[in-house]
């Protein structure tokens, strides 16, 4: 573990963890969410963003340089359901954009409480629609989501499977696949943990569920049938409470005969990936990312390895 790892951790365990724990208002945290991201994440320079729309789903293209003709990423973002927003992911994205040469689309999709499951996971399927409107092939997009994001882009994995327009790769940076919080690591993990609260879990999930059962495989994927199902890369902290919900996540993939590359990432905080920039532990997280995704796509590796920017 780098040193600024361990700083970022302890940062973290001090200070997002107990105000995670107090938070009750999805309003405040959407605003501190979007503050945070301003001065905490960092994007490189020369990024390109701007607003697009996909299947009446508004969001943002992001671009960290040329990319690769006729393929894309589609993430999605999380903060579990009821916070969070393309542009709070943007700086992340554009690295990742950079790093595999693909142009990313990000959508806004709705958020809860006022908009419950399965808002966002309609918002999801009618993005990927969008794509394909725009002359994208399912199999040159690659789909993936961190977090709540995660979890949304396998449950949308699964709807494609079954459509028979799979994606050509998936991904997912922590993903939270199972609503009804039976993973072990929540309760092995939750001192562990540097940034998430496991006893916010419940009632965060109730606020995007409102009634609807949790295991639902459109909420919970870890339930989730799979056939025929594309390449899968998925990245996870090993002190994280959802550790298990990624570990269950790619068995289950598995049992579909999906190729899956499980990548633990010792001693990170969930979705390290958005410190890229901060802790070299985030960058070699994307670079992996980028590398696994382009696999996926059957893509080249570039000609000179790819970069980040400062």
């Amino acid at each position: 573990m780098s040193r600024r790892l361990a700083l970022l951790n302890a940062a973290l365990r001090f200070g997002n963890k107990p105000a995670l724990a107090r938070m009750r208002d999805p309003v405040l945290a959407r605003a501190a969410m979007e503050r945070g991201a301003q001065w905490m994440f960092r994007a490189p320079p020369g990024l390109i963003v701007t607003e697009a729309v996909l299947g009446e789903v508004p969001g943002l293209h992001i671009s960290g340089g040329q990319g690769e003709p006729g393929h894309a990423i589609l993430h999605l973002h999380g903060g579990a359901y009821v916070a969070g927003s393309p542009r709070t992911h943007q700086a992340m994205l554009g690295r990742l954009s950079r790093l595999s040469g693909l142009e990313v689309f990000a959508p806004a999709y709705r958020l809860a409480p006022e908009h419950p499951f399965p808002a966002a996971l309609e918002d999801a399927e009618a993005a990927f629609a969008g794509l394909l409107a725009r002359g994208y092939a399912p199999g040159q997009i690659a789909l993936g989501g961190d977090s709540a994001g995660g979890g949304l882009a396998f449950a949308l994995l699964a709807r494609l499977c079954a459509a028979g327009t799979a994606p050509g790769v998936a991904y997912g940076f922590s993903p939270w696949a199972d609503l009804t919080a039976s993973g072990a690591s929540i309760r092995s993990n939750a001192a562990a943990d540097p940034m998430l609260p496991a006893g916010r879990l419940a009632d965060v999930a109730q606020m995007y569920l409102q009634g609807q059962a949790a295991g639902d495989p459109g909420a919970s994927p870890l339930f989730a049938e799979f056939p025929g199902a594309p390449p899968v890369l998925l990245q996870v902290g090993s002190t994280e409470i959802l550790l298990d919900d990624t570990l269950r996540l790619a068995e289950r993939l598995r049992g579909f005969g999906a190729a899956v590359d499980l990548q633990v990432l010792p001693n990170t905080p969930h979705v390290v990936q958005l410190f890229d920039g901060w802790v070299p532990e985030a960058r070699m997280a994307l670079r992996a990312a980028a590398a696994g995704i382009r696999a996926g796509l059957r893509l080249p590796k570039p000609a000179r390895p790819a970069s980040a920017g400062s």
